[in-house]
Protein backbone atom coordinates (compact mmCIF):
# COMPACT_ATOMS: atom_id res chain seq x y z
CA UNK A 1 0.00 0.00 0.00
CA UNK A 2 3.14 2.57 1.20
CA UNK A 3 4.37 1.67 -1.98
CA UNK A 4 1.62 2.24 -4.38
CA UNK A 5 0.86 5.65 -3.07
CA UNK A 6 4.49 6.53 -3.14
CA UNK A 7 4.84 5.62 -6.74
CA UNK A 8 1.27 7.05 -7.33
CA UNK A 9 2.53 10.39 -5.88
CA UNK A 10 6.12 10.48 -8.02
CA UNK A 11 4.20 10.15 -11.12
CA UNK A 12 2.55 13.21 -10.58
CA UNK A 13 5.74 14.84 -9.19
CA UNK A 14 6.84 16.70 -12.26
CA UNK A 15 9.68 18.28 -10.50
CA UNK A 16 11.78 15.22 -9.77
CA UNK A 17 10.81 13.48 -13.43
CA UNK A 18 12.98 16.65 -14.86
CA UNK A 19 15.70 15.84 -12.31
CA UNK A 20 16.01 12.55 -12.73
CA UNK A 21 15.54 11.97 -9.19
CA UNK A 22 14.56 8.03 -8.16
CA UNK A 23 12.39 6.68 -6.13
CA UNK A 24 13.93 3.80 -4.47
CA UNK A 25 12.48 3.33 -0.72
CA UNK A 26 9.03 3.83 0.07
CA UNK A 27 7.58 2.23 3.63
CA UNK A 28 6.17 3.87 6.27
CA UNK A 29 7.72 6.81 7.61
CA UNK A 30 10.89 5.98 5.51
CA UNK A 31 12.33 6.64 2.05
CA UNK A 32 15.26 6.83 0.17
CA UNK A 33 15.70 8.90 -3.33
CA UNK A 34 18.53 9.19 -5.55
CA UNK A 35 19.66 11.87 -8.29
CA UNK A 36 22.95 12.28 -10.64
CA UNK A 37 24.08 15.61 -9.81
CA UNK A 38 23.99 17.06 -13.65
CA UNK A 39 26.90 19.58 -15.41
CA UNK A 40 23.81 22.29 -15.22
CA UNK A 41 23.72 21.88 -11.42
CA UNK A 42 26.45 23.92 -10.28
CA UNK A 43 27.32 27.42 -8.60
CA UNK A 44 29.42 30.12 -9.48
CA UNK A 45 32.24 27.84 -7.76
CA UNK A 46 32.13 24.92 -9.50
CA UNK A 47 30.06 22.85 -6.75
CA UNK A 48 26.77 21.31 -6.19
CA UNK A 49 24.50 24.22 -5.93
CA UNK A 50 23.01 23.60 -2.57
CA UNK A 51 19.40 24.46 -3.98
CA UNK A 52 19.79 20.73 -5.13
CA UNK A 53 20.97 19.03 -2.33
CA UNK A 54 18.05 20.90 -0.45
CA UNK A 55 15.68 19.54 -3.03
CA UNK A 56 16.25 16.27 -3.20
CA UNK A 57 16.40 15.74 0.66
CA UNK A 58 12.93 17.74 1.02
CA UNK A 59 11.70 15.56 -1.74
CA UNK A 60 12.45 12.06 0.50
CA UNK A 61 10.93 13.80 3.71
CA UNK A 62 7.80 14.34 1.53
CA UNK A 63 7.97 10.97 0.69
CA UNK A 64 8.47 9.65 3.82
CA UNK A 65 6.05 12.16 5.61
CA UNK A 66 3.34 11.16 2.61
CA UNK A 67 3.72 7.63 3.64
CA UNK A 68 0.65 7.30 5.61
CA UNK A 69 -1.82 8.60 3.24
CA UNK A 70 -3.37 11.77 4.18
CA UNK A 71 -1.80 15.16 2.36
CA UNK A 72 1.40 16.16 4.16
CA UNK A 73 3.20 19.31 3.96
CA UNK A 74 6.37 20.66 5.02
CA UNK A 75 5.75 23.35 8.12
CA UNK A 76 9.44 23.76 8.08
CA UNK A 77 13.04 22.74 7.07
CA UNK A 78 16.49 23.53 8.01
CA UNK A 79 19.86 21.55 5.83
CA UNK A 80 23.12 21.78 7.04
CA UNK A 81 25.38 21.45 4.65
CA UNK A 82 28.74 19.30 5.38
CA UNK A 83 30.92 18.70 2.05
CA UNK A 84 30.52 20.04 -1.31
CA UNK A 85 29.20 17.83 -4.35
CA UNK A 86 30.24 17.76 -8.06
CA UNK A 87 28.77 17.27 -11.01
CA UNK A 88 28.61 13.46 -11.91
CA UNK A 89 27.94 12.44 -8.23
CA UNK A 90 24.98 10.21 -7.53
CA UNK A 91 23.61 11.35 -4.22
CA UNK A 92 21.02 9.08 -2.54
CA UNK A 93 18.57 10.97 0.75
CA UNK A 94 17.15 8.79 3.41
CA UNK A 95 14.19 10.77 5.05
CA UNK A 96 13.17 8.48 9.15
CA UNK A 97 10.36 9.54 10.58
CA UNK A 98 11.41 10.69 14.56
CA UNK A 99 8.26 11.38 15.97
CA UNK A 100 4.25 11.97 14.67
CA UNK A 101 2.14 13.13 17.37
CA UNK A 102 -1.82 14.01 16.11
CA UNK A 103 -1.28 16.09 12.62
CA UNK A 104 2.72 17.16 13.43
CA UNK A 105 5.69 14.95 12.62
CA UNK A 106 9.60 15.45 12.40
CA UNK A 107 11.86 13.90 10.10
CA UNK A 108 15.50 13.60 9.63
CA UNK A 109 17.31 13.25 6.02
CA UNK A 110 20.85 12.46 5.42
CA UNK A 111 22.18 12.96 2.15
CA UNK A 112 25.27 10.39 1.42
CA UNK A 113 27.16 10.32 -1.70
CA UNK A 114 26.50 6.49 -3.09
CA UNK A 115 30.52 6.71 -4.59
CA UNK A 116 32.17 6.59 -0.82
CA UNK A 117 29.31 6.66 1.57
CA UNK A 118 30.20 10.37 2.29
CA UNK A 119 27.25 12.21 4.41
CA UNK A 120 26.93 15.33 2.28
CA UNK A 121 23.99 17.08 3.92
CA UNK A 122 21.68 16.74 6.86
CA UNK A 123 18.03 17.98 6.81
CA UNK A 124 15.35 18.08 9.35
CA UNK A 125 11.75 18.68 8.53
CA UNK A 126 8.88 19.08 10.62
CA UNK A 127 5.22 18.09 8.29
CA UNK A 128 2.03 19.49 9.12
CA UNK A 129 -0.91 16.78 7.89
CA UNK A 130 -3.78 18.94 6.51
CA UNK A 131 -7.40 18.20 6.99
CA UNK A 132 -9.24 17.17 3.98
CA UNK A 133 -8.05 17.26 0.73
CA UNK A 134 -6.95 20.72 -0.32
CA UNK A 135 -5.85 20.13 -3.37
CA UNK A 136 -8.95 17.43 -4.57
CA UNK A 137 -10.64 19.26 -7.78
Amino acid sequence: MVLEHAEAMHAKDLTCKALGIALEVAEPGRAVLTMQLGEDMVNSHGIGHGGYVFLLADSAFAYACNSYGPVTVAQSAQVAFLQPVRPGDLLAAEAVERSRQGRSGLYDVTVTRRDDGAVVAEFRGHSVTLSGNPFAG
